[in-house]
């Protein structure tokens, strides 16, 4: 019998997200960053802020912190740490209801005389309970309460410092208590020795064969032990140090009722002690204000005061700002614990993150020790900017994007795959070579739109390209940083990536004017400096095109202000508002330089000004130059679109 062959269709993933997709898009994270950093943060400002409010749907740093800080009012709000103190009252108040209403039956003066004692107990819990202590009870019930208030007593004390003890010696046995108490000594004496700086691997060995039932965390080393231990004593110290003189007080004589034998509390506090020798890094002074309704008794409450500390230590993480901050330092555990998974898959996703951006090489040191973003996020940055224009140009013009490598059209040697919009000629072999490896893995179609490669080609001429940009304040005051830089960003992306022969100078000019590097004018502050000296910047743009005397000159020019200032001989720079006579004539005589290089020239004005437009329109007469008044979002397109204009002159 033929067996027959069963069909696999792949498609969509339906049921939910796709488990096989990337949890994160890095290209437009570092959009977000480069965003930021082009408004004026810095690349680690920028990263810590995109990490802070969270990507692509995610919650980020600051939503973790918030819920953070709400399980922490809620755990101060709804609870207040006086619950054992309030059971032990009620306690010793029906022992002593039960004790009269048993002496009020009998006619006796025996009887008339203990109940004048009882009158006679101090009013606070912890006299009244010491007194009691020799208090020969008539009463059983009573008897039973009182054995409750010790029993209750060691139990709590015993439930600060070593987990699940309150349940484990719930009907604690003298035998149970006296196991208690050798576990105390013999603990004691490996932290003394500990202390003292003796080796305790195999005193630690036998103290937890003889008593690991009490330690369900199972410490490896005494190290551990220790760190266990001295949270727990530290917490259980801050509850004290959270609750009122009298009420510590209180506890401090109440416990030495506990299981009816002073020793435990003595054997507690030198443990406490020994704790606080060996990790005195812990916090030890620490409190916090409980004002809630719920009432914890001691074991419960130092828990709470376990949790607040981690909380604490949890906002911190989240925070990141101390030195050397990284997401792998938030402790996963506790943030589940504490706030539920979907935390947990939140904080990793974002370390993910950091940790992805940093692994692609899109950060990278400066000289200064600095972060700042790497020539590859420059060109991510570039492309994202170089996207934008072009679809705002096609959508303008009705043009589709075009990719050629050159415009006359003159083949490299060299071939790249086909995108959308290419017109060069296919390179067959090339194209049929992909067609067989791609049907060699099992895909049975003769021919794909994957496969084809077309030749790349150059364009012969070459020019030589100064783009103006004001950095005055104005830019900054008005919104107009961010549009100039992105195009600043798209200019330098379409010549380095498609017309590799022409050669951009960026001139940045506020009250000076300078030449930068892309990756400088991308980080580049906004700083209040009056001042818009185009006369150095059209200086600064002659030198750049006297160096290509043979490409086509080209100038373009960013602005939103008059000229304000020019370089005097001696290289000073003179600001004057109104703009002086002087600096008009500097400014005119270089544009006139330029033109007489057969430069051409376009001048993007920014606003409404009609003094700026009106000088503009004047000077653009005088060079045989164009005006455009872009809108921001405009700003990139009619530079680039002018670019290509002018490079074909």
């Amino acid at each position: 019998m033929r067996r027959r062959e069963r069909r696999v269709r792949y498609g969509p993933y339906l049921d939910g997200p796709d488990p096989l997709a990337p949890p994160f898009d890095v290209r437009a994270a570092m959009e977000e960053i480069g965003r930021d950093v082009m408004e004026g943060a810095s690349p680690r400002q920028a990263l810590q802020e995109l990490l802070r409010r969270g990507h692509d749907g995610r919650r980020g740093l600051d939503d973790l912190t918030r819920q953070v800080w709400q399980r922490r009012r809620d755990l101060q709000r709804d609870n207040r740490l006086d619950g054992t103190l309030q059971e032990l009252r009620e306690l010793l108040q029906r022992a002593l209801d039960a004790e009269r209403a048993e002496l009020a039956r009998r006619d006796t003066d025996d009887a008339r005389f203990r109940e004048m004692q009882l009158d006679a107990l101090p009013p606070d819990t912890g006299g009244a309970v010491r007194e009691l202590d020799s208090y020969d009870w008539q009463s059983a019930s009573a008897r039973e309460a009182y054995e409750q208030i010790r029993d209750l007593l060691g139990r709590e004390l015993l439930d600060q410092r070593f987990q699940g003890m309150k349940e484990a010696l719930q009907n604690a046995t003298p035998q149970d208590v006296e196991r208690i108490r050798e576990m105390l000594d013999d603990l004691n004496s490996l932290l003394a020795n500990h202390a003292q700086g003796r080796a305790t691997t195999e005193q630690f060995a036998g103290f937890m064969r003889r008593h690991g039932e009490f330690f369900p965390e199972n410490p490896r080393t005494t190290d551990e032990l220790i760190d266990l231990l001295a949270a727990r004593a530290a917490a259980a110290q801050r509850m004290l140090n959270s609750m009122s003189a009298r009420q510590r007080a209180e506890l401090a004589e109440l416990a030495q009722q506990a299981f009816g034998d002073p020793r435990l509390a003595q054997s507690l506090a030198q443990l406490d002690a020994q704790l606080q020798g060996l990790r005195p890094g812990e916090d030890w002074t620490g409190s916090g204000r409980f004002r809630g309704d719920n009432p914890l008794g001691m074991g419960e409450a130092t828990r709470a005061m376990e949790e607040l500390a981690q909380l604490d230590a949890l906002a911190e993480q989240l925070a990141q700002s101390y030195p050397g901050a990284r997401l792998e330092d938030v402790d996963l555990e506790a943030l589940e614990s504490l706030l539920g998974e979907q935390a947990r898959v939140d904080a990793h996703r974002l370390a993910e993150l950091e940790h992805e951006l940093t692994r692609q090489g899109l950060f990278e040191r400066a000289a200064d020790g600095s972060l700042q973003l790497s020539p590859k996020a420059l060109r991510r940055l570039g492309e994202s900017a170089l996207r934008e224009v072009v679809d705002r140009i096609g959508g303008r013009r009705g043009e589709r994007e075009t990719r050629r490598a050159g415009a006359a059209g003159e083949p490299t040697g060299a071939t790249r795959p086909w995108t959308f919009g290419d017109t060069e000629a296919w390179n067959v072999p090339r194209t049929l070579i992909n067609a067989q490896l791609r049907r060699a893995g099992g895909d049975e179609r003769r021919l794909d739109v994957t496969d084809v490669e077309i030749v790349e080609t150059e364009q012969r001429s070459r020019a030589a390209v100064a783009l103006l940009v004001d950095t005055s304040w104005s830019m900054v005051a008005e919104g107009r940083w961010l549009p100039m830089k992105r195009t600043a960003l798209a200019l330098h992306q379409l010549i380095s990536t498609r017309f590799r022969g022409d050669d951009l100078s960026l001139i940045a000019f506020g009250r000076h004017a300078q030449t930068v590097e892309l990756g400088e004018l991308v980080g580049l502050d906004g700083a209040y400096a009056q001042g818009t000296n185009l006369h150095h910047a059209l200086l600064l743009a002659g030198r750049h095109l006297r160096r290509h005397p043979d490409a086509t000159p080209v100038v373009l020019v960013v602005t939103d202000g008059e000229p304000t200032a020019h370089l005097t001989p001696g290289g000073e720079a003179l600001f004057d508002y109104p703009p002086s006579p002087y600096t008009i004539r500097a400014t005119i005589g270089e544009v006139d330089r330029l033109t007489g290089q057969d430069a051409a020239f376009t001048f993007f004005v920014l606003g409404d000004d009609p003094r700026l437009a009106a000088f503009m329109d004047g000077v653009a007469r005088r060079c045989g130059g164009r005006v455009v008044a872009p809108t921001l979002d405009g700003l990139g397109a009619e530079v680039v679109a002018d670019y290509l204009r002018l490079r074909r002159r």
